[in-house]
């Protein structure tokens, strides 16, 4: 059904608030902080292959105290020359999980532990789709957390770990609030706000990269983006669910790149003034703007003007859908869609490739 245009104006403003939220992650500038607390100049330098502390006392389940103290360890500052962001351990010899738009632009950066010790990182791969980066960190012994492989579930508890604003080891805690969330308005600027695991666990500028974990200690997403209040928004916050982020770091790892599917369309929102442009009866759906020249939907079949009305049974209500739906499926995959064309209902099939490195759609 059409959506209402208070609906499609705060669309346009999760737009606009979630790019802000993203850059804000990189740019932050450090609060003032008193004397004697902890500061980006105050931390000590960590001479290379340092050992981290002690293994922590164990947790019960839901003691979010200590849950904290066991973690803190496992989650660090990176400071770049416009800014900070958090990251989280990967494993044991300094490798750092971080968000892509946190380093993006830097080849080295800072790395700051929760005992005070600075490393310099150098930023081995880097995955804009999924907006995840892999760190170097100089320091190895790290205590790396265990990262959760299936979704948590609406209503468990969440506490977000990580340096919003500055303020370094911060945490914060709420509940999961929803899953396979995508930032509405978002398709036509990052790829990576689709699919996301949704918390009211306060997310500000600085928390990106940083780790979202449950009441057993177990990292189940990676802090991404929030929409601030000015939006009309209270504690929407968002992060990439630990399997995928696990997937690409694999990927990363194996040799720099991460795979995905690629349909080669620009897509965008269905409103009721383009249906009646296109001379369509249809009220749902993603209206196709652009086809890359001989890209898997131009083969397809699929022109400007199409309307993708499901990929493979799945409703697409939003461009947003879409991209979560392709985030899904593999290169090599085909997929069957269908479309509305003027007065013609059409069965296309589109076999997907790998995306092309300089591409972005």
């Amino acid at each position: 059904m059409p959506r209402p245009d208070r609906f499609r104006t705060a669309a346009g403003v999760a737009l606009l608030t979630a790019s802000l939220a993203l850059t804000g992650c990189t740019g932050s500038t450090p609060p003032p902080v008193p004397s004697g607390s902890s500061s980006p100049g105050s931390a000590s330098t960590a001479t290379p292959n340092s050992t981290a502390a002690p293994a922590p006392a164990p947790a019960a389940e839901g003691d979010i105290p200590q849950l904290v103290e066991n973690l803190a360890p496992s989650v660090v500052t990176i400071f770049t020359d416009g800014g900070l962001g958090s990251g989280v351990v990967y494993s044991e010899d300094g490798l750092i999980l971080t968000n892509e738009h946190v380093v993006r632009g830097n080849t080295r950066v800072e790395v700051a532990f929760a005992d005070g010790q600075r490393v310099e990182g150098t930023v081995k791969a880097t995955d804009p789709v999924t907006d995840l980066a892999l760190v170097q960190a100089n320091r190895t012994g790290l205590p790396k957390p265990v990262y959760q492989a299936n979704l948590p579930r609406v209503g468990e508890g969440a506490v977000v770990l990580g340096s919003p604003l500055g303020f370094e080891n911060t945490a914060t805690a709420g509940i999961i609030s929803g899953l396979h969330r995508s930032i509405p308005g978002s398709a036509s600027n990052s790829l990576s706000l689709v699919d996301l695991i949704q918390t009211d666990a306060p997310i500000s500028p600085g928390n990106s990269g940083g780790a979202v974990i449950n009441m057993r200690g177990e990292i189940i997403g990676i802090s991404e983006a929030y929409i601030p209040p000015s939006a009309g928004a209270v504690a929407l916050g968002f992060a990439i669910p630990a399997a995928t982020a696990v997937e690409v770091a694999e990927e990363l790892l194996a040799d720099g790149t991460a795979e995905h599917a690629y349909l080669g369309l620009t897509p965008g929102e269905l409103t009721p003034q383009i249906a009646g442009q296109l001379g369509i009866d249809a009220s749902t759906g993603v209206v196709v703007l652009a086809v890359d020249d001989d890209g898997p939907a131009a083969r397809a079949g699929i022109r400007p003007g199409d309307v993708l009305e499901s990929l493979e049974g799945a409703d697409l209500t939003a461009p947003e859908k879409l991209l979560a739906e392709l985030r899904n499926r593999n290169p090599g995959d085909t997929v069957g869609f269908k479309v509305k064309r003027q007065d013609q209902s059409l069965d296309l099939k589109a076999d997907l490739t790998a995306r092309p490195t300089s591409n972005t759609r």
